[in-house]
């Protein structure tokens, strides 16, 4: 069975899920990862939320899948969002939506922004069955040593 939470703060309660998150951007952001200290700086400040994903195994909770954003006024962003491997095309990225969305609403956000790379097919195809457009493209955004640049596309969902 999946539950979801959302964290606001690092505090002690919060190590265990920050740390999970951290485990999860290890194996799927492997170039870009967000470790432990970076998640819990970013939650520290009032503006920025993490939303936990968790499942029962075996007697244990585990966490598969979360989303961090920040909201400034009525403007909202996706920092990152990402799902267990082993968890992934279950639904639980739809999930985080509309949780998030319900979110967002409550808080009267008007929009909800987010960058993905160019090359990210399965995320661009996730983002536009939400409902995001296309807003702008960042040539050569991400750059890598002895890689070609990719694009990074910015994307936008109207609330």
């Amino acid at each position: 069975m999946l539950t979801m939470k959302q964290l606001s703060g690092a505090s002690t309660e919060n190590q265990a899920d920050i740390r999970a998150v951290a485990a999860i951007e290890g194996i799927i952001q492997a170039q870009d990862a967000w470790d432990y200290q970076v998640l819990s700086d970013l939650l520290a400040q009032p503006s920025i939320s993490l939303l936990v994903v968790t499942r029962a195994d075996d007697n244990k909770v585990v966490v598969v899948g979360y989303c961090l954003y920040q909201v400034v006024f009525e403007q909202a962003e996706i920092l990152r969002i990402g799902t267990h491997l082993e968890y992934q095309r279950q639904g639980i990225a739809s999930q985080l939506f509309i949780r998030l969305n319900k979110q967002l609403q409550q808080q009267q956000a008007e929009s909800l922004l987010l960058e993905v790379r160019a090359d990210n097919g399965a995320a661009i195809a996730l983002y536009q069955q939400q409902g995001f457009k296309v807003i702008h493209q960042r040539q050569g955004y991400y750059q890598q040593p002895q890689q070609p640049a990719i694009d990074a596309l910015i994307m936008q969902l109207q609330l």
